[in-house]
């Protein structure tokens, strides 16, 4: 029988999408990969690959496109053949900088999904559609959401969160023609045994803040500190998500892929500061204040992504989870408790900055000795 083809989208870009590849590689192992990778992340692509041996990289295949694009940016052949060929799709890709314009948000989350739509609906053998999508479609919704569930009735706090929303409604429109499963993680960090991450954003700025202040400051939350913050590592969602996608009992459905027991706000800032050796948070700023602190003039275009995580830590909402319980009941997979990785995070942000350190004291050897101008 000839191996299964499954296309994923957002590959390099995409710390989640990378994840993913390695993720089937792994588990399925007679199994193809095509990534559909624009052009400008052409190298950066093949320097993925080479972090692979090389029976993996035979069974990827890298084709060049923009799935924002009419027919994802391919030939008239290339999209055809696609068609005949994949039979699951994962559609990682996504703009998820929370500081991103409107309209490039608009134009991978809403766009993107309505091509890869389009192709899932022509493809020939499709079996299953996968949505990356996220927790946060539920924008400033408070107190309890369900995963099926899909309202806006509450707005949103920014562009992402509303594009995100329209994708996964395009999904949920198509699945009475598509074969779709919708999964939904909580706000990704790093991986729990490594650390590793893409990017610092979100909860790594309480990270970052820590490891830069002067070691005897204590710094005031922003926020009461009592709003649920739920975060889930990289490798769990990667884990659960692959394995409920697997699952027929997964078709037509959405799952959260959350911690079922999030610390608070305070609670990860105490443990991320017990970690990074400084003193506990003292007080607390009002979230509003806060925020409108970055709003001052010089500041706000360079605050969009923190504005925004300081929005999300004062909207209490708690992720129901059923779904995802059901399916995973005798995997063995379940979100690890934060203090239990909460060290590889912040050895990651460790390593990051003395890499920018040494980076930094490089360049300032590099640079030729000025000539005194008092000197005969």
């Amino acid at each position: 029988m000839k191996p299964g083809r499954t296309l994923v989208t957002g590959f390099p870009s995409s710390f989640l999408a990378r994840r993913v590849v390695r993720k089937l590689l792994t588990t399925e192992p007679e199994g193809l990969v095509t990534c559909v990778v624009q052009a400008k992340f052409g190298a950066r692509a093949e320097e993925a690959l080479r972090e692979l041996d090389a029976s993996e990289r035979a069974r990827i295949q890298l084709i060049e496109g923009d799935i924002a694009s009419m027919d994802l940016g391919l030939s008239g052949k290339e999209f055809r053949e696609l068609a005949r060929e994949v039979e699951i799709i994962h559609h990682c890709a996504a703009i998820t900088y929370l500081g991103a314009d409107k309209r490039t948000a608009e134009h991978v989350n809403v766009g993107g999904t309505r091509e890869v739509v389009e192709l899932a609906e022509a493809a020939t053998q499709l079996s299953r559609l996968v949505l990356w999508s996220t927790a946060l479609v539920s924008g400033a919704r408070r107190g309890y959401v369900l995963e099926d569930e899909l309202t806006a009735q509450s707005g949103f706090r920014n562009c992402v969160e509303e594009t995100r929303f329209r994708a996964e409604r395009i999904v949920r429109e198509a699945s009475a023609r598509v074969p779709a499963t919708v999964l939904r993680p909580a706000t990704i960090v790093g991986d729990s045994r490594t650390g590793e991450i893409d990017r610092f954003e979100g909860p790594y700025l309480l990270v970052q803040l820590l490891l830069s202040a002067p070691s005897d400051l204590r710094i005031p939350l922003p926020g009461r500190g009592d709003v649920p913050l739920n975060l889930v590592p990289v490798d769990f969602v990667v884990d659960a998500g692959c394995a409920i996608a697997r699952d027929p009992r997964s078709i037509g459905r959405t799952f959260h892929l959350v911690d079922p027991h999030p610390l608070t706000t305070r609670g990860v800032f105490e443990r991320i500061a017990h970690e990074a050796g400084r003193p506990t948070p003292r007080g607390s700023v009002p979230t509003r204040m806060a925020a409108a602190l970055l709003r001052a003039p010089g500041l706000d275009r360079l605050a969009r992504a923190p504005r925004a995580f300081l929005e999300q830590l004062g909207t209490e909402v708690v992720y129901d989870a059923r779904n995802t319980e059901e399916l995973l009941m005798n995997t063995g997979l379940q979100c690890p408790p934060f203090e239990t990785y909460v060290g590889p995070l912040v050895d990651a942000v460790r390593r990051q900055q003395a890499a920018r350190r040494a980076q930094v004291a490089s360049e300032l050897e590099a640079l030729p000795e000025q000539e005194d101008p008092l000197s005969d």
